[in-house]
C-alpha cells in the first residue's frame, strides 16, 4: 500500500468518526429533555471523534517516514562485510548511496558487485516489511483513536471548547514551522560559514579585494590563487541592484500614481493587467533579452559616443533587472494608493489644492509605509537575482563603480561554486555559505534602516 493510498484511508477513517460522533450526539440531543443535552453542538462532537481518529495516525506516519531511512541504513550497514564496514565514512555512504539506488531500481544490478547486490536484495525486503508495519500500525492507531473519541462523549464533555484549542494549537504550530524553517536557514549557513572562516580569516573574506575561489589540489599547479576576498562581489551586488532600482523606482511609482489616481477605469482595468504580465516573465527570458539585445545596444550606444562598453556590462544587467521589477514596485504602491481614504482627498481638494497637491502632500505621505514596503520588496528581488546576471553581467569579479564593466553578484558566485559535484569540506564549496551569511546579514542591516525611516515619517489617520 503507497503512502497515497494510507493517507487517503487515514481519511475515509477520519470522516466515518466524524459522522458517528455526530450522529451519536444527534440521537442523544432526541432522546432527552434541554436540560439533558450535551454541551455543545452535534458536530462538535464529531470533529472531536475526527481529529482523535486523524491525529494520531498522521503523527505515526511522519514519526515513521523520519525514522525509517535512518534504522533500515544502519539494519543494512551491519549486514555487510567487516573490510566494508570499516572504511571511511565517505566512502561507506557512496556505497549506501548505491545500494539504496538498486533497491528502488534507479540502478542497474548488472553494474553492481555481488556484494551491493545482496545489500540491495536485503534493503528491499526491509523496505516492503516497514511499509506494512507503518501502514498497519497507522491504521489500527487511527482505529483505535476514533474508539477512544466515540466513548469519550458525554453530556459533559466539551467538545466545542476540545476543538477550537486543538485549532489554536495547530495555528501556532503552522506559525511555528515557520519561524523554525527560518531559525534552521540561520543557523545551517551560520555552521558552515564558521567552518570556512576556520580556514580563511574573517577580516580576508570581509574586507579583501580579490576574489579566485580556486584553490590548488597540488604545489605545482597554476591558476589558483585561493583569495577570497568578497568585496568586488558585494559591490558588483549593489552596482546592479542600484541600476535597476534607479529604473524600476520612478517607472513603478510613477506607473501607480497614474493608475490610481488619473487612469480612468477602462484605462486601468487594461493597462494594470499588462504592466503585471512582466513579473510573470521567466528571469532566463529577460536574460536571453539582455545578452542578446540590451548588451549589443548598449556596446554600439557607446561606441556611437566614444565610449568603451564590454559586452557584459552591469548597465546591461541593471537595465532590464529593473524592467523585471517595475511591477513589484508598481502594483504594491498602487494598492497601497488606492486604499487611501477617499475622504482625505475630499477634504484637501475642498481646501483649495490641485490634483497634484493632493497626491504630493496627502496621499503620498499616506501611502509612505506600503510604498516603502514595496520598493524593499523590490530591493529583494534584485539582489537575489541570478539568471540576468549571469547573462549579461558575466562572472568577473571586478572591483569597480563603472558600470559599462563586467560584474558578478553574490548569487551567481554562490551558484558557481556550488555547481557540480562538490567537497563539502574544501574552502571553495564552503565559500558560498559565507557569502549567504553576508548577504543574509546585509538585506537584515536594510530591512532595519528601512522600518526605522518609515517608524519615523510615518503620519497617524484617525
Amino acid at each position: 500500500m503507497t503512502i497515497s493510498l494510507l493517507l487517503l484511508l487515514i481519511f475515509i477513517l477520519t470522516a466515518t468518526g466524524y459522522v458517528i460522533g455526530r450522529a451519536r450526539v444527534a440521537k442523544m440531543r432526541n432522546q432527552v429533555d434541554r436540560s439533558e443535552r450535551p454541551h455543545s453542538l452535534p458536530r462538535y462532537y464529531g470533529y472531536m471523534v475526527a481529529i482523535y481518529t486523524a491525529l494520531p495516525a498522521l503523527v505515526v506516519i511522519i514519526l515513521w517516514i523520519f525514522f525509517e531511512s535512518t534504522v533500515l541504513t544502519g539494519l543494512v550497514s551491519k549486514q555487510l562485510p567487516a573490510d566494508t564496514q570499516a572504511l571511511p565514512q565517505g566512502q561507506l555512504n557512496l556505497i549506501l548511496n548505491d545500494i539504496k539506488n538498486i533497491a528502488v531500481g534507479n540502478m542497474s544490478q548488472s553494474t553492481a558487485d555481488p556484494v551491493r547486490t545482496a545489500a540491495a536484495d536485503h534493503f528491499s525486503r526491509l523496505l516492503d516489511n516497514s511499509q506494512w508495519a507503518r501502514n498497519i500500525l497507522a491504521i489500527l492507531v487511527a482505529l483505535l483513536g476514533m474508539f477512544f473519541g466515540y466513548r469519550s462523549i458525554h453530556k459533559d464533555q466539551r467538545a466545542r471548547v476540545f476543538v477550537e484549542r486543538a485549532i489554536m494549537i495547530f495555528l501556532i504550530a503552522c506559525s511555528s514551522l515557520a519561524i523554525l524553517t527560518t531559525v534552521g536557514i540561520v543557523f545551517s549557513v551560520l555552521f558552515e560559514s564558521l567552518r570556512f572562516f576556520d580556514k580563511v580569516p574573517f577580516s580576508e573574506f570581509a574586507f579583501g579585494l580579490h576574489w579566485s575561489p580556486q584553490t590548488a589540489i597540488r604545489t605545482d599547479q597554476v591558476g589558483s590563487s585561493g583569495s577570497f576576498g568578497a568585496v568586488p562581489i558585494f559591490a558588483g551586488t549593489l552596482l546592479i541592484s542600484a541600476i535597476a532600482m534607479l529604473v524600476a523606482v520612478p517607472f513603478g511609482l510613477m506607473s501607480a500614481i497614474y493608475l490610481a489616481e488619473y487612469a480612468s477605469p477602462t484605462a486601468r482595468a487594461w493597462i494594470k493587467p499588462l504592466l503585471e504580465i512582466l513579473a510573470g516573465i521567466p528571469t532566463v527570458v529577460y536574460g536571453f533579452f539582455a545578452a542578446l539585445t540590451m548588451a549589443p545596444l548598449m556596446r554600439n550606444v557607446g561606441e556611437a559616443i566614444g565610449l568603451t562598453v564590454a559586452s557584459e556590462s552591469a548597465l546591461a544587467a541593471g537595465l532590464v533587472m529593473g524592467i523585471m521589477i517595475i511591477p513589484f514596485v508598481s502594483s504594491l504602491s498602487d494598492d497601497v494608493i488606492t486604499a487611501v481614504p477617499q475622504a482625505m482627498r475630499d477634504g484637501s481638494l475642498g481646501l483649495g489644492a490641485t490634483k497634484s497637491e493632493t497626491i504630493k502632500n496627502v496621499v503620498i505621505p499616506a501611502a509612505l509605509p506600503g510604498i516603502v514596503g514595496g520598493v524593499l520588496l523590490a530591493v529583494s528581488r534584485a539582489i537575489g537575482e541570478t539568471m540576468i546576471v549571469v547573462m549579461a553581467a558575466g562572472l568577473a569579479a571586478n572591483l569597480t563603480i563603472n558600470p559599462l564593466e563586467a560584474v558578478t553578484t553574490v548569487t551567481v558566485q554562490i551558484v558557481t561554486l556550488l555547481t557540480g559535484d562538490q567537497a563539502f569540506d574544501s574552502p571553495k564549496t564552503l565559500a558560498a555559505f559565507a557569502l549567504g551569511l553576508l548577504l543574509f546579514i546585509t538585506t537584515l542591516i536594510l530591512n532595519i534602516i528601512a522600518l526605522r525611516t518609515v517608524r519615523k515619517y510615518r503620519e497617524q489617520y484617525e
